[in-house]
């Protein structure tokens, strides 16, 4: 039977598990049991740890490290280098898979270069992490986050764009109106646990 997906020569692929029309480019390692949904793009060098799970319409750029207990959703962007943590406590010495700690990473997000993600976090949906950042918090919905820590600089719409003109607020929301066009909603009860 024919792959329905392009995987470059020199990648490993030994999980079963890759949808449709997904681009798996050099040196990619993708462990068994790892799960890969359709027309996602895995750069050169990337790693994706055995039960990984990975969405629809996903970009990974190059030399991104997946480990396990990582989930990314649909139309997530993951940048050049970044790097996801699974173990809170790591030792040489230490090895045990109860030490995993899950991380998400919801729908529509994006990460920027170079960034490292603690364990046992959710990037909320259409999230943006700036480059080179360290998230060592959850991260509310709509949040532009970044530095080290990363900490809250304001809101982004789906489009990406920088949120700054409210047209619309009460005691329970916030609607912004990007340049795009589109409107986006900020619930109060995000702010409640911004970093």
């Amino acid at each position: 039977m024919c792959a329905k997906y392009y995987k470059h020569p020199t990648a490993v692929v030994e999980s079963d598990e890759v949808g449709e029309e997904t681009r798996i480019w050099h040196f990619v390692h993708i462990r068994e049991k790892a799960r890969i949904g359709r027309n996602c793009n895995i750069g050169k060098g990337v790693y994706v740890d055995t039960e990984v799970e990975i969405g629809n319409n996903v970009k990974i750029q190059n030399f991104v490290s997946v480990y396990r207990g990582v989930k990314i959703e649909d139309d997530v962007f993951i940048g050049p280098s970044v790097t996801f943590t699974n173990d809170l406590y790591p030792r040489a010495f230490i090895w045990d898979e109860q030490k995993i700690i899950p991380t998400v990473v919801k729908r529509g997000a994006s990460i920027g270069a170079g960034s490292t993600i603690l364990c046992g976090i959710t990037i909320g949906e259409y999230a943006m992490v700036g480059a080179g950042s360290v998230v060592t918090k959850d991260v509310s919905p709509f949040s532009l986050v970044y530095g080290n820590p990363a900490r809250v600089r304001g809101f982004v719409c789906y489009c990406g764009k920088k949120l700054s003109e409210v047209i619309e607020e009460d005691s329970n929301k916030t609607i912004y109106m990007c340049v795009c066009g589109k409107t986006v909603e900020i619930k109060r009860e995000w702010l409640k646990c911004l970093p």
